[in-house]
This record gives C-alpha cells, structure tokens and sequence, in this order.
C-alpha cells in the first residue's frame, strides 16, 4: 500500500516542491530586505537573531522538498524481480539459496517480549536460516527457553560498546552468508526474508532496511487519545525521508529489521563501534566503501512502542546523541572518503537536523517580543505578509502531506517538536560539549501505572513555554483589542504584525497545553499490545463484531443480548476458524462504542498450543498485516486535539483502549 500512495503521488510531490520553492525564492529576500527592525542596536540583534534562527529551519525545510523531487529510482521493481526470482529458487532449489543467521540482541526486556520475538523469528517462511539471541543480561531463563526452542543463545563476560560490541560478539559465532538484526521487541512477519534476501543476488548490495512499524501507539498518542489523528513521526522517516535517500543512493540503516551482507559487514570491521548510533555509522561505512544500501518500503516487522513519556525521551534522546557522535568518528560523511556529492549532503542532513532544537527554542519568544513596540523583530506591511509571506507558508501547510506521501501533515507533529524539544536541546549541547550520554536500551517494562504528578523534567519547560506565550497572546490581544474599539491607535504594519503574533501566540499555546496533557501517562494494565481488527464472528450462536484483540482476550460489540454464560466464540479469519475458542466473560457494557449495541470483554480461556500459535501468527506475523494510513488534515486535528485538553482521560481497560488498526 506505501508503495501504491508513493507512485501515485509522485508528480504532485514534483509539482508541490516546484510550487514550494518559487515562492519561497520570492520570500527570502523580501524577509530579508524589507521586514528587519534595525532602529536601535538591541532590536537589530534580535531581528538578526530571529532571521538566522527562520533561515535554518526554512533552510532545512527546502533542502528536504528538494531532494524529495530529485529524480531516480524508488527500488520497487528490483524489490520485486528480486523476490520472484527467490521464490522461483525457493520452490526449485531451496538448498541454494544463502542462508541467514538472525542476530537479536537483548539486554534486559521483559521476558515475555523477547519470547513473542523469538516466536516470530522462529517462524520466518525461509529454509535456511539460523536463530541467535544475543543476552548482555545473561540469565539463565533465558538460555533455557532458547534451549528448549532450538535456538541458539550467546552471553558475554561485559557489555563494552553496548549493542554495537554485542553484534559484533554474535558475528564472531555465527557462519552465514546474510546477517539479519531485529531488536528484542521487534515481530517480524513470516515473508520478511522471502522479500529482502533476493535483493543479495546483485554482489554490490551491503545492505537493506525495511521500515519499523509500532503495534501500539505511542506515549503522545495514547496519552491524549489521538490514535486517529496523529501519525507516529517515525512514519515521516520511513515514508518521506527513507525513500528519498533511496533515490539518492544515501539509504540510512535504521538499527533493526534489516539484513546485512556477512563479507561486506566484515571488510569494514564489523558494526562501528565508535557511537552508539551504530546501524548509521555501519551503512554508511558500507555505501562509502562501494556497497549499496537499499529500502524496501514494506511493513514487515513491527515492535513496542515506548510505554511511558519518559522512555520516549529517553529513546529519543538517544537517538540524537548515537547521531551526532558519528560526526566524531572515521564514518563522519564529510570526510570519508568514497561518497559522492549527493550522498554527503543527504548524510549530513539527517545528522545536523538534530541540531535545528535551538533555532526551534529561539523562536519560542518570538510572540512575546512582537508584543514590545520598540524590540519588536520584525516589520511588516499587510501586503507583504498577505501577499508573499502568507502563500509561501500556506503552500507547505497545504502541500507537505503531497510531499511526504501523506505520512504527515503540517502542524499535527510539532507536537513531538514541543515535548522533545528541552531535553534534546540538553543531549544535543552535551554532545557538543564532547560529554555524550552512555548508551541507554528504552524501557520495555514498567511504568504501567500512571503517576499523580506528571513527568516533572518534562512539565518544568514546557510550563515556562506556556508562560511566554499566555503573556505574548494577553499583550497581543489588548492592543488589538484597543484598536478595534478606537481606545489606541495602531498603523497598518503594526496592526498586521499584532494580528501575526497573536495568531502565532494561540497556536503554540494550543500546542503546548497538549504537550503538558501527555505528560501525564494513561494508566493500564499490562503491557500487552491490543490491536484493532476487522474481524467478525458468533458468540453463543449470535453474531458479534470483535473490536480489540490482543494475547489476553477480545472486545465484542453486539446487536443481541450478550449471553451471560457464553464460552464458545468463533471467528470468521482463516488462521482462526475452525474449533471454537474458549472464552471467559470478564464484563458486559450496556452500550457499545455505537448506539444500540452491546459490549463484552472476553478472555481465552484454557487454548491449546496450536490455538495459541495461530492467535500470534494472527496478532503478529501474518502477511500484510500492518496498514499504511493516511494522515489526517490538520483542519480536523487540531479541534479534536482541543477537545481532548477539555476532556476527562480514562485508564486503559475494556472499553477504553489505545488501539490501533491492523488489516
């Protein structure tokens, strides 16, 4: 389905960064000849500073919309050819095809997440493949149900160079052709290497990488209940900025669900040790010495998303952190040798782009100063800000879902931008300083019970950013208000710049409330993912609709009593039909998530083994499972986003659960 939205968005993704660019060539120098404030020596630095701060980020943003319409190809036929070919192999000659070691590693998750792993991994629909988990944590259950699974298990004396050196352990051990990495939550589905491993057959491809999708929503989503109105920003990565870089021949090694080749992983010394961003530093250390890195734009696997706020941060943190240390090192793209113009330039965007937190927080006072007459950063007239500032910034508000292949829209992720944005300003100055932050694996467990006081390090800046802007929008409006009514008198330009930054005000206060709201975590039960299917089926000999479904049980909806003493449910889905499957009541509502209808919350009830392995191959590792969606304009977004700060936020549980789609 990505693949589909891509080639038919292609020529509008041309059209939307021609549109994009020719206005933002009229605008860039009339911001910078007619709209400095220059009066005094204090308002000139601001007006500079706030100048230097927009041309980044538009900086930025137009060096994205430009390699997002450079030409070549997305890969999607040679995908294709290369996996037919396999297949035509697999069925005639299966013992000549290049086997596959798989390498997880793991230090610390929970049990029960590496297992789901290890399930998936053990299923994969390849006959040449061998399982390795690779344990920091060394526990002895471990090794026991590795044994026990026919998979192997390596442990270590000590954790140098964390997952890096782990890797690196695992490959001294393992004999394969192709090596495969999927992180300890990661569930890949059973066609995954049948659509990778034939792209091997060229001898100058290194490696490829397939997207990461979640299988349940992420912290900001959950918190605030926007499953349905906000994409996780990891979908602008693998949808936008991945096949862009494929175009461009600088694909980005993402860290898990991707398959390496062994000799060329080893002519480059193994996976880079130098930074904790270690799959970066390793594919582009592979593209700098002649290999090809190559994307597949499917979703064939799918992991945990962080459980609370503070392990976003902390994933993000690391992230950042991993990426900017690989400046540090021999794979810096400046200075490696082997690369060409192109690639340099599109490495070295996806580093520094993490450095664009500080214009961000430098624009925070920008509301607050346009309220000070005499500090004000800017000038403006109405016919400059309607007639060239206002259709450049309306094109990338209209047009970045074009460009982007609708995995985002224009205003819904500044949301992540506002939450993230003081602690990545903390990691990203540490860095600088040459005082990274050690490697830290996100949290899998924990935190499922919510907490009183909110995420303290995270509300204290936001608070004070809310502050700035509730003090800009009072200031704002008042001398707005008192030209309206004829109680003071504002010229034209100044009336248009108060009109601007109120506007601006609002917006970001909206933003912020949001971002505060998330703070707070949803308490739930567990951490087991609960997906939303479209599955029908009978309970009882009456028809109901299942609505959630996870490893505990289902949600039914019906039009019909739900009986009380129902144990018999069955379901309308090849991998589940058959014998019933047994179910306990646990709850009843008298009224389901339509008028009308009746809910029941229902758990399995004593499954057999071969119940239990079709219900996760259904759950996690069927073909197709994971759906590309649409994101949703930001004119219906943000109104639900409001309504969400007025609204009382329940704990997870029957009735009331996070979900989102599978097909």
């Amino acid at each position: 389905m990505c693949s589909v939205i891509t080639s038919l968005t292609a020529p509008w993704r041309w059209g939307a960064a021609v549109c994009i660019t020719v206005l933002g060539l009229r605008y860039i120098p009339w911001r910078i000849s007619s709209t400095l404030h220059l009066d005094t020596p204090l308002s000139a630095a601001l007006s500079v500073l706030l100048l230097l701060a927009e041309g980044l980020l538009l900086g930025h943003s137009l060096l994205m919309v430009g390699m997002s319409a450079l030409g070549g190809s997305d890969g999607r036929q040679e995908v294709e050819a290369a996996a037919a070919q396999l297949e035509a192999h697999r069925l005639q000659a299966p013992e000549r095809l290049p086997s596959v070691a798989v390498l997880i590693p793991t230090c610390g998750e929970p049990l029960e997440v590496i297992l789901r792993c290890l399930r998936g991994v053990r299923a994969l629909d390849y006959p040449n493949v061998a399982v390795w988990l690779l344990d920091d944590a060394n526990r002895h259950e471990l090794r026991e149900c590795c044994s026990q699974m026919g998979i192997g298990y390596l442990a270590r004396g000590d954790r140098s160079h964390a997952k890096a050196g782990n890797l690196n352990h695992g490959l001294r051990h393992v004999q394969a052709d192709l090596i495969a990495v999927f992180d300890a939550d990661v569930v890949p589905l059973t066609p995954f290497l049948r659509r990778t491993v034939g792209l091997f057959r060229d001898p100058s491809v290194g490696f490829v990488q397939t997207p990461q999708t979640y299988m349940g929503a992420d912290p900001l989503m959950r918190n605030l209940r926007l499953e349905r109105w906000l994409m996780a920003d990891e979908e602008s990565f693998y949808r936008w900025v991945e096949p862009t870089r494929q175009r461009l021949g600088a694909v980005v090694c993402a860290g898990t669900s991707f398959v390496m080749r062994r000799a060329a992983l080893e002519a480059v010394g193994g996976f880079d040790t130098g930074t904790t961003s270690e799959d970066l530093a390793t594919g582009l250390r592979l593209v700098a010495a002649g290999y090809r890195g190559l994307y597949v734009a499917e979703k064939l696997s799918a992991g945990m998303a962080p459980l609370t706020i503070g392990a976003m941060v902390i994933q993000r943190c690391r992230w950042a952190s991993g990426t900017l240390q690989v400046l540090r090192t021999g794979a810096n793209p400046l200075t490696i040798p082997g690369l060409n113009p192109l690639q340099r330039l599109a490495y070295m965007e996806g580093i520094l782009h993490w450095l664009l937190v500080f214009p961000f927080l430098l624009l925070v006072a920008a509301p607050l100063l346009i309220a000070q007459a005499n500090l004000a950063p800017l000038r403006l007239d109405a016919d400059g800000l309607m007639g060239i500032a206002a259709p450049f910034y309306l094109s990338q508000l209209l047009l970045i879902r074009w460009l982007s292949a609708q995995s985002r829209s224009a205003l819904m992720p500044e949301l992540y931008r506002w939450v993230l944005a003081f602690p990545l300003a903390q990691t990203v100055w540490a860095v600088i300083r040459g005082r990274p932050t050690a490697f830290q694996v996100t949290p899998k467990g924990g935190g499922l019970a919510g907490g009183l006081g909110g995420n303290l390090p995270l509300l204290m800046p936001l608070l004070v950013f809310l502050g700035i802007q509730l003090l800009a929008a009072v200031q704002l409006g008042g001398e707005l208000a008192g030209s309206w009514f004829g109680r003071t008198s504002l010229s034209a330009g100044s009336s248009s710049l108060g009109a601007l930054g109120l506007v601006w005000a609002s917006l970001n206060t909206l933003m912020i409330l949001a971002g505060i709201r998330s703070c707070w975590d949803r308490p739930r039960e567990d951490a087991i993912p609960w997906l939303a299917p479209q599955l029908e089926g009978g309970l009882q000999g009456q028809p109901v609709k299942v609505v959630a479904i996870s490893e505990r049980g289902c949600e039914v909806l019906s039009s019909f009593s739900i009986p009380q003493d129902g144990r018999q449910l069955r379901l309308n889905h090849p991998l589940l039909a058959g014998e019933p499957w047994p179910v306990r009541l646990v709850c009843l509502s008298p009224q389901g998530r339509q008028r009308r209808l009746r809910a029941a919350g229902l758990e399995w009830d004593g499954l057999s083994a071969d119940q239990r392995d079709r219900l996760d191959a259904y759950l996690y590792r069927r073909p197709g499972l994971w759906p590309t969606t649409r994101a949703p304009l930001d004119l219906f977004a943000l109104p639900m986003v409001g309504r969400r700060l007025v609204q009382r936020i329940a704990p997870e549980g029957w009735f009331g659960r996070s979900l989102l789609p599978i097909r």
